[in-house]
């Protein structure tokens, strides 16, 4: 055995010891903030809105991107309104999933990506949602939601 080795091995044994504390904020693993997301949709598709509404800060802001890059941008009040209106109005049922998560954990601010699939009768359509959320009394709410479709 040569000099290296006991260093070596000593280094690859501080690096296996970070790992499970490193791994979880690296790739976002937090089953905490993926169950709040997780419900966020299904209270959505379930058009269980004072659930879905009550996701959010009451102070958070909503803004979507259109395919042409244009900028809609509205406060919880009127956002919320228009996805009670669009269940309302809809000839068949909406169903909404996330495909993929990417979370970011900062020391008071989490952000959080979701890839989405909304199913419209035959109609399926895909996009992306990125949150930014804080834990507060009661769990997460979303403080900032910008979201566009593909």
């Amino acid at each position: 055995m040569n000099s290296a080795s006991p260093r070596l091995l000593l280094v690859l044994a501080a690096a296996l010891l970070l790992l499970p504390c490193c791994a979880g904020t690296a790739n976002g693993d937090d089953k905490e903030v993926r169950s709040f997301l997780e419900h966020y949709f299904a209270s959505w598709s379930a058009q269980e809105m004072d659930a879905y509404g009550a996701c959010f800060d009451d102070q958070a802001h909503v803004t979507f991107v259109t395919k042409e890059g244009r900028v809609d941008s509205m406060g919880l009040t009127d956002f919320l309104h228009s996805q009670r209106m669009a269940h309302q109005t809809s000839p068949v049922r909406m169903n909404e999933v996330p495909l993929e998560m990417t979370i970011r954990k900062g020391r008071l601010i989490t952000q959080a990506s979701v890839t989405w699939k909304l199913t419209k009768g035959a109609e399926v359509n895909t996009g992306t949602d990125y949150f930014t959320l804080i834990k507060a009394e009661g769990g997460w709410h979303i403080i900032a939601l910008a979201f566009d479709q593909d």
